[in-house]
């Protein structure tokens, strides 16, 4: 060994020494740098260097549970609904899903959110929006440099094969508006009268006050916030609901629903008969009731488009709208609030 290869051999060993890695280690991992860069001295510090960096933004994430309340927290302005539906099935899914809530969220893979969305939800509709939902999380994930990619993306949907809804027989309907008139005072009677003849949603009817019922215009006006999909729309207000809502017409200021309302909404299905094991109420039974009664008496599936605030009428046509239970659409528009009319019907 020449006098220079002995001062440079002690001064790597000084270099080593310094850093507290072993030198037979240091050495091993230096072979093996330039063996995989074909001996390049500049292509190994490269090497290294990409390596280091990719190993930092392995290192910056956060766990899943940490990506859910930043997703939460952005979405604060949201409605109320989605904000809710956003807690509640990531809730969901932190629960069913052993170690998800501590699970980092750059390395989880497009195969453990398929089996998240299967493992937390039983139907394809939840497991539908629970996609939407997990998606979300992700996406804000990407946004804060938590995660460099949406593993849900490569998730494929559910598939939902939309079955029709039955609609209320007149008798039915007459038993609700029964119990809707001697409940809690008639409180819940107008909230009824719009689900049944203005096809409004539940959740959009609690959102109503009275200031937005116009009884001269014959009109109910759904602002952006208050809608399901973030669209305005007006209702015309047909015979029927125009005479329960003048019979329960309240000031301005108030709303439309009282408090709690869906508690007492599932109450006052109660008292009609329904949500007993073997009476089970249909999902949106009065919006599909009111779809086939109005596409009966009106005929026209854009009118109902409008009125119902859907973007196209393919939903309207392989779900909503079931022309066979429907009984004397013209009775129903026009002599409706008289009991013996509906049952005529």
């Amino acid at each position: 060994m020449t006098p220079t290869q002995h001062t440079d051999h002690q001064a790597a060993l000084a270099i080593l020494n310094a850093t507290g890695v072993p030198v037979l280690e240091a050495a091993i991992l230096a072979k093996e740098a330039l063996a995989a860069n074909r001996d390049s001295i500049r292509r190994a510090r490269r090497c290294l260097a990409a390596g280091a960096e990719a190993l930092r933004q392995q290192e910056r994430t956060v766990s899943f549970e940490q990506a859910v309340a930043a997703a939460l927290e952005a979405r604060k302005d949201r409605r109320t609904r989605t904000v809710y539906d956003f807690r509640y099935f990531t809730r969901r899914f932190m629960k069913r899903c052993a170690g998800l809530a501590r699970r980092r969220v750059r390395s989880i893979t497009p195969q453990e959110c398929a089996e998240y969305i299967e493992t937390a939800f039983d139907t394809p509709r939840q497991r539908q929006k629970a996609r939407l939902i997990l998606s979300g999380v992700f996406s804000t994930a990407m946004k804060r440099g938590w995660c460099d990619a949406n593993p849900v993306s490569k998730v494929e949907a559910p598939r939902v094969v939309e079955k029709q809804v039955p609609i209320l027989s007149p008798q039915e309907i007459q038993a609700l508006r029964q119990a809707a008139a001697t409940y809690r005072g008639g409180s819940s009677a107008a909230a009824v009268g719009m689900m049944l003849y203005a096809g409004i949603r539940p959740h959009e009817v609690a959102r109503l006050s009275w200031a937005q019922v116009d009884l001269r215009e014959r009109a109910i006006y759904i602002l952006p916030r208050h809608s399901k999909t973030g669209g305005a729309r007006r209702v015309t207000i047909h015979k029927p609901l125009l005479r329960i809502l003048r019979a329960h017409k309240r000031a301005d200021g108030e709303r439309i629903c009282p408090a709690n309302w869906l508690h007492h909404w599932r109450e006052l299905r109660r008292a009609a008969g329904w949500d007993s094991p073997a009476h089970r109420w249909p999902q949106d039974a009065l919006r599909h009731t009111f779809a086939s009664y109005h596409l009966s008496h009106f005929r026209s599936y854009a009118e109902l488009q409008l009125e119902i605030g859907h973007r196209d009428a393919t939903l309207l046509r392989t779900r909503y709208v079931d022309q066979r239970g429907v009984r004397n659409a013209q009775r129903f528009w026009g002599q409706s609030e008289r009991s013996e009319d509906i049952v005529a019907a």
